[in-house]
């Protein structure tokens, strides 16, 4: 096991170049302020480096927040208040104290969108964790088909892939007319509530009809938890604590 300056100390460090792919973004993207204590439990309870860029997240930002709060990529965790983006370590529930032995039997939640969606990064056995794809894979917990799909890559990659403009495509039929400005004027520990419910014809239908309100965030991954656990064939798991 390595210690946290061993981690943090390296030869190439992620930050810098992940900071040209963010300037250089078409999509809005807000970097956080980090809370510098809570990043260094994050790597060392991860046992990532800074070389990394999931080290380099955690290390250098309280999170990412893309398209205008529509996309939530946590990291060192942006302060202790309400309002603020919570940390991978607090997402996760990290133990309190270094665990050499804990890890996150069922993936890494690395991402949240305002519908409920959650990005994991797969464990060492995403068969038994009720996961597609295979260790170290990105995931996607889709609000609209209640169900997790892989992404077929990393965490590099995803990250660079969110940068480089592709979450249009990707949310495609998710996105209603206005969705932008309601988006951004959530805090980060709210969610939007949709009604009739993605997965239901209706919304499908038409969602630009559909009713839709601020609620805690806790309360979207609980109902859409809820219903996947009634209506599909696994359960969905640990979706991110909030």
């Amino acid at each position: 096991m390595r210690g946290a300056d061993e981690l943090i100390d390296v030869d190439d460090p992620a930050w810098p170049e992940l900071q040209e792919l963010v300037a250089a973004s078409t999509v809005p993207v807000k970097v956080l302020p980090v809370d510098g204590g809570e990043s260094r439990r994050c790597l060392l309870q991860m046992q990532v480096t800074a070389r990394s860029v999931l080290g380099a997240v955690a290390l250098n930002s309280g999170g990412l927040v893309l398209d205008d709060g529509w996309v939530r990529v946590f990291g060192g965790g942006s302060g202790e208040d309400d309002g603020s983006l919570p940390s991978l370590a607090r997402v996760n529930a990290f133990p309190a104290n270094f665990d050499p032995a804990w890890h996150p039997t069922q993936g890494l939640v690395v991402g949240h969108d305002v519908l409920g969606g959650v990005f994991a990064l797969n464990g060492h056995d995403p068969e038994a964790a009720g996961r597609p794809g295979v260790p170290g894979q990105m995931t996607y917990f889709a609000p609209d088909t209640l169900e997790w799909e892989a992404m077929e890559m990393g965490h590099s990659v995803w990250i660079s892939w969110m940068l480089s403009g592709r979450l249009e495509k990707f949310y495609e039929g998710l996105r209603w007319p206005g969705w932008r400005e309601e988006a951004a004027s959530l805090s980060f520990s709210q969610g939007i509530s949709v009604i009739p419910f993605l997965w239901s014809q209706e919304a499908r239908a038409d969602l630009a009809a559909t009713s839709r309100r601020a609620v805690p965030m806790r309360e979207v991954l609980g109902v859409a938890a809820d219903f996947a656990q009634q209506m599909g064939p696994v359960d969905p798991g640990f979706l991110g604590a909030v």
